[in-house]
């Protein structure tokens, strides 16, 4: 299936890539590549990730402490967040009304 990133999740991912490219050179390019790779699965086998709160699910991100919050559509995968799991975990709700 298709993966679609909601504009907010893209900002949220590069953001977090930058930082931790700041941290240490390479480190936000491994992040992106991680997160590449769990779009692939989740667009591979989407229902495989269990479900955080109404039809969306949670997948991790392995050696990263960060979540990708999405949905199963009829012909694509809806990603609503790359969410950091340490901070305010119900925040990327609000981007979810218009889009149920």
């Amino acid at each position: 299936m298709k993966v679609v990133l909601d504009p907010a999740a893209m900002a949220e991912m590069m953001d977090a890539a930058c930082f931790y490219e700041e941290a240490r050179v390479g480190l936000g390019v491994t992040f992106l590549a991680t997160i590449e790779e769990a779009f692939k699965k989740v667009g591979h086998k989407p229902r495989l990730w269990p479900r955080l709160k109404g039809p969306f699910r949670r997948c991790l991100i392995t050696g990263f402490p960060y979540g990708i919050i999405y949905r199963v559509d009829l012909d694509s995968v809806y990603v609503a967040a790359i969410m950091h799991l340490k901070r305010k975990p119900d925040y990327w709700t609000r981007r979810t009304k218009n889009t149920e």
